[in-house]
């Protein structure tokens, strides 16, 4: 029955039924610029399926429904007998099936494989972000487990599969596989060698052990392996732990509870104890920590490209609504004051979608110069990213107002989820300071660092004093330490801004140099120089729907 007291007028339509890689103008440019012309058609077809489906009725409903039914912990089942299993809506299930099969797990063998593959994780996450834990590590565990080739051999190709199969069983039956980790304890957090669980070796089985002890942060535990830290004779050691045995046994693996946080909801996220848990090893006895660092670089990375996923699309949500709210006499978007919120918004979410990019195309790249550019650039752009998107969005939701802050929006779910890339993989003074070690212990980190930014210079006085600036400040030796935070943030803002400077219209590379680099910004959103042209910013970030 239609009401008889109003008529709903000025309300925006849904942002659906779009393809959410074409009409993003930054990704869309970042992914011709960094494939080979011989792929690009081939690429971009690709993700625009992927994007396609990303933004259909259908998707959206799965984040919802996956978000409102959280996953479920079933320790035993109805005889008594210890399970230890993890169950989930079937939306997790379809979204998690459509990532693996996109090929977000497959980066590492084929052709521009992390430029194609960081693409499709910033187009898909914007779906729901709680499936991209067990994405993410999964991606990143084939460079730990290339430490021993003979488990690389027997385990990428299930890794990089294109199938998803969600029931646990022996590794050998499946065509595809999921991977978690398990690092941190309840005594150190990410003082990961102040470990206290045990690895005793199996007599007569080389590389294997027996493991006891606990993690107190055991990320997507139905997965069907893990890596995990733990203390071998000769300290620290990396493990594969896998959740069903090559005889078809579960291996002990008792998840003790599920985490009840703040976002994430979808996902799950354990406390396990090991006692007698099988494991093999991964690398070298006491090198547990440089074996899993290339695992851990991937995902910091996923960080930072899960960040620029959030703020892509808050800025798209709150961008749609402004373009179809009229207040005032006027389209919302037009106004002067909402524009400028809207330009410094879209400034943040291009700059942290570029600068990600840029360290998935070095991935692709492997070249020494691009290896000790991602030495030093992963850990600034993980902390300075992830830092940027928690702002982002609540201003974003901001921007529609009362509609912003009703959870049918989608905006509630994407604050929170805002900080945790912050949080996990290290949070913010841990990236800091891998910052001041990666400057202290690598000078060619550096060096690669400033050959990069110096391919812009002279093109933007404000971007050639914030080089100056910077290298001023590296030559400070004193308290360097206590600076470490605003080292990272100078690191990650002057790499933004050259790479804005060679590749965005000149507009955008204008304001932000003048705002991020020159100082002429206030300390909220929406203070931009009001000479620059913002509404060019902001069509840019339009999705065109």
């Amino acid at each position: 029955m239609a009401p008889s007291t109003h008529t709903v007028t000025n309300q925006p339509p849904p942002l659906v039924g779009h393809d959410v890689f074409t009409t993003d103008r930054v990704l869309a440019e970042a992914v011709d610029r960094h494939t080979a012309p011989g792929l690009a058609d081939g690429v971009r077809e690709e993700l625009a399926v992927l994007g396609r489906s990303a933004g259909s009725t259908q998707a959206r409903e799965w984040g919802f429904q996956a978000n409102e039914n959280p996953p479920r912990l079933r320790t035993h089942d109805r005889y008594g007998h210890r399970i230890d299993e993890v169950e989930f809506h079937p939306a997790w299930h379809r979204l998690l099936g459509k990532a693996v099969s996109a090929g977000l797990t497959d980066a590492w063998g084929r052709p521009a494989g992390h430029v194609r593959r960081a693409a499709g994780f910033l187009v898909w996450s914007q779906v729901e972000a709680g499936h991209g834990c067990p994405v993410s590590m999964t991606h990143a565990a084939v460079p730990a487990l290339r430490a021993d080739p003979a488990l690389a051999a027997e385990w990428e190709p299930r890794l990089t599969s294109h199938v998803y199969e969600r029931d646990l069983a022996a590794p050998g039956r499946k065509p595809g596989a999921l991977f978690g980790m398990a690092m941190t304890e309840k005594q150190g957090g990410s003082d990961v060698r102040a470990n206290t669980t045990a690895a005793v070796p199996v007599a007569g089985d080389g590389g294997a052990y027996l493991l006891t002890g606990h993690k107190w942060f055991c990320s997507a535990p139905m997965s069907d392996g893990f890596l995990v830290l733990a203390q071998a004779p000769d300290g620290p050691t990396c493990f594969l732990v896998p959740r069903v045995l090559a005889d078809g046994k579960r291996n002990v693996f008792a998840i003790q509870r599920l985490k009840d946080k703040l976002g994430n909801r979808s996902n799950a996220s354990a406390e396990v104890e090991f006692d007698g848990t099988w494991a093999r090893r991964v690398g070298d006895e006491g090198r547990g920590v440089r074996t899993i660092i290339e695992m851990v670089a991937a995902t910091r990375l996923d960080c930072a490209l899960g960040s620029a996923a959030l703020m892509r699309q808050a800025v798209a949500q709150a961008v749609h609504h402004a373009t179809y709210r009229r207040a005032f006499g006027g389209e919302l978007i037009d106004k002067p004051l909402m524009r400028n919120v809207l330009a410094d918004l879209a400034l943040e979410s291009e700059a942290a979608t570029t600068l990600a990019m840029r360290l998935a195309a070095a991935y692709d790249s492997d070249t020494e110069e691009e290896r000790a550019l991602l030495r030093l650039a992963v850990p600034a752009a993980k902390y300075w990213v992830t830092k940027r998107c928690t702002p982002v969005v609540a201003e974003a939701l901001e921007c529609l107002g009362g509609n912003g802050y009703v959870e049918e929006s989608g905006l509630p779910r994407l604050l929170r989820e805002s900080p945790l890339n912050s949080i996990w993989e290290g949070s913010g003074s841990v990236q800091a300071l891998d910052v001041l070690r990666a400057l202290q212990r690598e000078p060619q980190a550096l060096n690669a660092f400033l050959q990069e930014v110096g391919r812009a210079r002279g093109a933007d006085h404000r971007l050639d004093r914030a080089i100056r600036d910077l290298l001023t400040e590296l030559a400070d030796l004193d308290g360097i330490e206590a600076r470490a935070r605003r080292v990272a943030e100078r690191i990650a803002l002057v790499l933004q801004g050259s790479l804005l400077v060679r590749w965005a219209p000149p507009e955008v590379a204008d304001a932000f140099c003048a705002s991020r680099l020159g100082g002429d910004w206030g300390t909220a959103f929406g203070t931009l120089p009001h000479s620059l042209d913002l509404a060019s910013v902001v069509d840019r970030a339009r999705t065109g729907v």
